[in-house]
């Protein structure tokens, strides 16, 4: 346990920002399961619209910090390049 009053604080601070990280991961990951879901029931319709909410929760993972630029950017292709497949 922190003794300094600005590690409390610290700590504090972290606990607060990990349970944000936390939601926005979890988001984010329901969203992408969500676009693979129909992708494997080849509904290409479902998928598209579910395609746009996933990008959504990716940018917001990314703006955070939660998740880095590249890595936003290769789910996004990597699910796009799915649904044209599966289309």
């Amino acid at each position: 346990m922190p003794i300094i009053k600005s590690q409390k604080k610290s700590v504090r601070q972290s606990e607060k920002r990990k349970v944000f990280n936390d939601r926005r991961r979890r988001a984010m990951r329901e969203a992408v399961k969500t676009v693979k879901t129909f992708i494997a029931g080849k509904d290409s319709e479902s998928a598209k619209e579910a395609l746009s909410i996933a990008y959504k929760a990716i940018d917001k993972a990314t703006k955070r910090g939660v998740i880095k630029p590249n890595t936003a950017s290769r789910k996004k292709s990597q699910l796009s390049r799915d649904i044209k497949k599966l289309s």
